[in-house]
């Protein structure tokens, strides 16, 4: 199987599902055809909800379906599904604890040259700020499949990020060690221990085997699940090591970095090294191109670690 996009795999996992079980329903903002989605629309017209470009309705459509015991999944970019939307998700949805899938889709920097208003670089900030809100962004499309797998069984809010491109994989396809919220141990060094998420996972393993060659070892943790924050698997494997490097296409301010700071300093403060997007807009590029840029390449936190040690 050629690489495809995590929301690619997102709507090959619903499709299958939606054939026994007609709970599921999706929504869409004038995206589906953004969230790959557009099969789905096809094969499943009365399983389908288009709201247009009108994302509060989106997300207060999709509560509302859960109340009547649907299981809506609602997708909308990221950007947008985690700003317009906000209070929306904050009330309809987790205060009124309902089972509402939110797939915010083009997260991070995937929209590349439209530029900031595009991108979504506080969404980890905004929605783990609200109670009963889960939070999620899977690697690679097979930790995608067995997210969404688990998120169709259970009847709980939740928000996913997902990038807009294809992605390369972390794991091999079956042998995905997942657990709904532990965080995925990859490696077993006690130098450096790496806590990532979403498509900034693939650099760190990278970066893990470039250490090697320095005689530096490294554990990454695949901490797809940034809320609940897998506190007990991190805490097992940040005892011995020197170093802990957090990596994320966020802002520096709120993500996956603040909360594993937090933890640090409640528990064993420890050096720990922060990596994401600037507090800034975003250069223009490809995701590629603005990793480079930023420095969050395989090589470039390879790099990073050794100037650290």
């Amino acid at each position: 199987m050629s690489k495809i996009s995590n929301k690619q795999m997102i709507c090959e996992v619903l499709m299958k599902k939606a054939e026994t079980d007609r709970q599921i329903i999706a929504l869409a903002s004038d995206a589906r055809g953004s969230a790959s989605m557009t099969p789905f629309f096809d094969k499943f017209p009365e399983q389908s909800v288009e709201t247009g470009i009108a994302e509060q309705d989106l997300v207060s459509s999709a509560a509302g379906l859960a109340k009547v015991g649907k299981k809506p999944f609602a997708f909308s970019p990221a950007s947008f599904l985690s700003t317009r939307s906000y209070e929306q998700a904050k009330v309809d949805v987790a205060y009124s604890n309902v089972n509402v899938k939110l797939i915010g889709i083009s997260g991070g920097i995937s929209y590349g040259a439209l530029g900031m208003s595009h991108h979504s670089a506080q969404d980890f900030a905004s929605m783990t700020a609200i109670p009963n809100m889960r939070v999620y962004c899977p690697s690679d499309r097979f930790q995608t499949e067995k997210l969404m797998e688990a998120l169709i069984e259970d009847d709980k809010p939740a928000y996913v990020r997902v990038g807009r491109n294809a992605v390369d994989d972390v794991y091999a396809e079956g042998q995905v060690p997942f657990e709904m919220d532990k965080a995925t141990v990859i490696g077993d060094g006690q130098d450096v221990l790496f806590v990532a998420c979403g498509e900034l996972v693939k650099p760190c393993v990278e970066a893990m085997e470039i250490l090697k060659e320095h005689d530096i070892y490294a554990t990454v943790l695949d901490m797809y699940c940034v809320k609940p924050f897998d506190e007990a698997t991190f805490l097992e494997k940040v005892k011995d090591v020197s170093l802990v490097v957090t990596a994320e296409e966020h802002s520096p301010y709120g993500g996956l970095g603040s909360i594993t700071a937090m933890s640090l300093a409640k528990n064993c403060p420890k050096k720990a090294m922060i990596l994401s997007l600037p507090d800034a807009p975003v250069v223009t590029g490809t995701s590629e191109e603005v990793y480079g840029y930023y420095g969050l390449t395989g090589f470039d936190i390879a790099q990073r670690v050794i100037i650290a040690l």
